[in-house]
């Protein structure tokens, strides 16, 4: 499954963020600054950005962290990681961010490494939710944040219809006008499979997480997971 997805991920590469525009309504750039407001990374931290896509949260946690911080986006997509890196030059200095590709149930860092951490539609592909919150467990520091945002099932029955409508008769056909039908018909079953936020506060405690808060946002069509190592 996993290479499905880093294949699904590598070839929507080159149109991933005007199709995250379309999907989120254009939205997504305001959860995203809430998402790196709430991972509380300050200036002179290390943090972490997994599944960074084409760098958008990664970037947000430099302008945070500053020139005295550095910045590690992790993607599994070599694809996704290029254009992040293009997106970064002239922008920030070299050493403030760099790119990893890696699988983020295998993180190749230390334990205790990074003073906070990110997380962008990322955890809902994932093959094992538990097994990626306790390896982001292992390497965060103690007392440090994490924010996981991602899109949700809303509990609401009208909501729920007008988010699939909205799936089948917008992003979908967007999609196919691409070449790229079938990789994004994934989205809706992988949100019928990705835990709600109570389901996911449960998971962030199993693993060890002191403390965990689950903002729902856009009516419970997205969700912001914010969880802190003891």
């Amino acid at each position: 499954m996993t290479n499905e997805i880093r294949t699904i991920f590598n070839r929507i590469a080159p149109v991933y963020d005007q199709l995250n525009d379309w999907l989120s309504l254009g939205q997504h750039r305001i959860w995203k600054e809430m998402t790196v407001k709430w991972s509380a990374a300050k200036p002179g931290d290390t943090s972490l950005d997994l599944c960074c896509g084409s760098g958008d949260l990664s970037f947000r946690l430099a302008r945070r962290v500053g020139r005295t911080g550095q910045v590690y986006g992790v993607d599994f997509s070599p694809q996704l990681l290029e254009i992040a890196r293009k997106r970064s030059q002239g922008q920030y200095p070299q050493s403030s961010i760099n790119w990893i590709e890696a699988d983020v149930l295998d993180l190749p860092f230390e334990d205790n490494q990074f003073d906070a951490a990110t997380m962008g539609y990322g955890l809902r592909n994932v093959t094992d939710i538990s097994r990626s919150l306790k390896e982001l467990h292992r390497v965060v520091k103690t007392g440090a944040k994490a924010a996981i945002l991602d899109f949700h099932r809303p509990s609401n029955p009208q909501l729920r219809a007008f988010q699939q409508w909205y799936l089948d008769n917008l992003v979908v056909p967007v999609a196919n006008s691409l070449g790229l039908k079938e990789e994004y018909a994934y989205i809706s079953p992988s949100l019928d499979r990705f835990p709600g936020g109570k389901e996911l506060l449960a998971i962030a405690r199993q693993v060890g997480f002191a403390q965990a808060t689950h903002y729902p946002i856009a009516n419970g069509m997205m969700g912001v997971l914010v969880i802190t190592k003891a």
